[in-house]
């Protein structure tokens, strides 16, 4: 099992900045990689980033250029740095833990990009 808890969320005006962080705890010698995903109402959920235990990124073009994402192995956290943010990426942001054994999800953390 593993427990993953996100944070950081909040309310940002257009252009502004927040960093996402995604505690991971438990049996992480299974997890292969870790990634971001997002909800907004009446959509599904997307993907946003990932990285893998090696340190490979990929990025959803929607935020290529803007978001970053990166990870701490010695405190088993990944975070999310989002800049020039934007309306639409207001969202219910999901932290993502890609096991063995199948996907793990955090509780969320709301993001709202807003004037």
């Amino acid at each position: 099992q593993v427990q993953l808890v996100e944070s950081g969320g909040g309310l940002v005006q257009p252009g502004g900045s927040l960093r996402l962080s995604c505690a991971a705890s438990g049996s992480l010698f299974s997890v292969n990689g870790m990634g971001w995903y997002r909800q907004a109402p009446g959509n599904q959920r997307d993907f946003v980033a990932t990285i893998t235990n090696g340190g490979t990124t990929n990025y959803a073009e929607s935020v290529k250029g803007r978001f970053t994402i990166s990870r701490d192995n010695a405190k088993n956290t990944v975070y999310l740095q989002m800049n020039s943010l934007k309306p639409e990426d207001t969202a219910v942001y999901y932290c993502n833990a890609d096991a063995y054994e199948g996907d793990y999800w955090g509780q969320g953390t709301q993001v709202t990009v807003s004037s």
